[in-house]
């Protein structure tokens, strides 16, 4: 028998993973503060709940998709969230980009009170998300896993199960950090290039078609080459990835001086008032630094 679906949190993202199950899955009951997101989803047949509790009761499985684990722990635990609906049999599956070892607590009171928790971020832009085709880390209990999964095929490509609590948001911060690292990587260097006396656009051209090329700058250099920083999660909201990353790194003492490298970076473009771009806004320090601008040639601007 198919379980009753609940879903909060339709934000950027969320939306499109709930108009998917829907889409896929006939039936859903969503939540969220924000009306128009409501209304949306209602407009395609998703029935309404009006507060984080009635939801929980009228499901079997609630979809989280929200900013951070501090959220989560407001809904699951604050005192507008589930509180006495929390039961027996509840599964809660968490998609959004949490810290890991804070999911790990959560997991544990949550199943204190006799629920399931499987943490299970997801990765790819918002049209991967539209599309249905993002990739899944998760996290928890395996017999866990396998009866969340076919619901997951709604929204993903790649469902990979991690092993236990957090290690499916511990994933995805190991994917975020390789992704920071290369737009760091490409921060730096590019400028430089520029300073040198290179041409932006050649040098775009040439790096993705050589060795130097990653997915960061496939993604990335066009859009710093047309002033484009205004797409995806601002790196204010971001942030979290690294700084879970260097204090688990410290915690453990593992060296990691790659990381912390592009962690400066990082802080240095939140420093500078770059936090509301997304990632490709790292280059502007070095922009700044250098008195050059990584640009096509219309908006070349060159402070020497």
């Amino acid at each position: 028998m198919r379980e009753k679906l609940g879903f909060i949190g339709l934000g950027q993202m969320g939306r499109h993973c709930a108009a998917n199950m829907l889409k896929k899955l006939g039936a859903l009951t969503v939540y969220d503060p924000n009306d128009n997101a409501v209304q949306e989803l209602v407009g395609q047949g998703a029935e309404r709940a009006w507060s984080a509790t009635e939801l929980a009761q009228k499901s079997d499985m609630v979809f989280f998709c929200v900013p951070n684990i501090e959220v989560v722990e407001e809904l699951l635990f604050g005192p507008n969230g589930m509180g006495k609906a929390i039961r027996p049999g509840l599964m809660f599956v968490d998609l959004s980009t949490c810290d890991f070892v804070k999911t790990k607590e959560v997991a544990a009171k949550v199943e204190a009170l006799g629920a399931d928790f499987l943490d299970s971020p997801i990765s790819g832009m918002e049209a991967r998300a539209k599309s249905g085709e993002l990739s899944l880390m998760c996290g928890g209990k395996e017999e866990i896993f396998k009866k969340v999964f076919p619901y997951l095929e709604a929204i993903g490509i790649s469902i990979l199960y991690m092993g236990g609590h957090g290690l499916g948001q511990f994933s995805k911060t190991v994917n975020n950090i390789l992704y920071n690292i290369n737009m760091a990587g490409l921060a730096e260097i590019l400028p430089y290039a520029v300073k040198m006396g290179l041409e932006p656009e050649k040098v775009g051209q040439f790096i993705n078609a050589g060795t130097g090329r990653s997915y960061a700058s496939e993604y990335f250099i066009p859009r710093i080459l047309d002033g484009d920083f205004s797409y995806g999660f601002t790196m204010e909201s971001a942030y979290k990835d690294m700084k879970s990353a260097c204090e688990e790194s410290a915690r453990s003492r593992i060296p990691t001086p790659v990381l912390h490298a592009a962690m400066t970076t990082y802080q240095m473009a939140l420093l500078n008032g770059y936090g509301n771009d997304y990632k490709g806004g790292m280059i502007k320090v070095y922009e700044k630094l250098l008195g050059v601008e990584f640009r096509k040639k219309r908006n070349q601007g060159n402070a020497d």
